[in-house]
This record gives structure tokens, sequence and C-alpha cells, in this order.
């Protein structure tokens, strides 16, 4: 099993979005805690560019399009971090990793 944490700011992401988004992101949440952060099957899944152990995947696409960014935190104690949920256009993978 894998310890997934919310930072601050995904916690507050949480709250913004509509409630399909919400049970998807919950999804994706179990999904790492079982299987680890490597999430192959979901839309858009990549390493972030120039950033080590650094994720996203869409949640949706669509206009909006919705997506989570995270990190591994330690792959000895299976640490994962997750540093944004919210819409794409908003996510800046730079600051986020």
């Amino acid at each position: 099993m894998w310890k997934v944490n919310l930072v601050n700011r995904t916690r507050r992401g949480c709250k913004k979005l509509p409630k399909g988004i919400l049970e998807i992101f919950q999804l994706l949440l179990a999904e790492m805690k079982v299987a680890g952060p490597l999430r192959n099957q979901w839309a858009n899944f990549k390493k972030i560019k120039g950033r080590k152990n650094c994720y996203h995947c869409h949640l949706q696409k669509g206009n909006p399009t919705y997506v989570a960014v995270w990190k591994v935190i330690d792959k000895t104690n299976k640490i994962v971090e997750v540093t944004y949920v919210g819409t794409h256009e908003k996510a800046e993978y730079d600051r986020l990793c």
C-alpha cells in the first residue's frame, strides 16, 4: 500500500471541483494507494519533463480539462504527494513539482 498525501493547495482545489470530477479524482487516489503512482491507463498520463518523479494525468477532457499532478516523495516507504488538482489552464507544471 502506498501513502498518498494531499498538499493544502490540493485540498483547496478539491473543494472547487464539480461533484463528478471529485469522484473521478477520488478513484485516482484509491488506485494510487493500492497500485502506486504509475497510472498508465489514465488519459494523458505522463512524466513531467525536466522533473524527477513527477507525473500528471487528465481527469476529464474537454473545456475545461481537469488534471491531477503528483510526485513520488519516497519510493522505499511508498509515499506520493498530490500537488495539484484543478483545471489544466491553471496548472503551472514547473511550480507544481
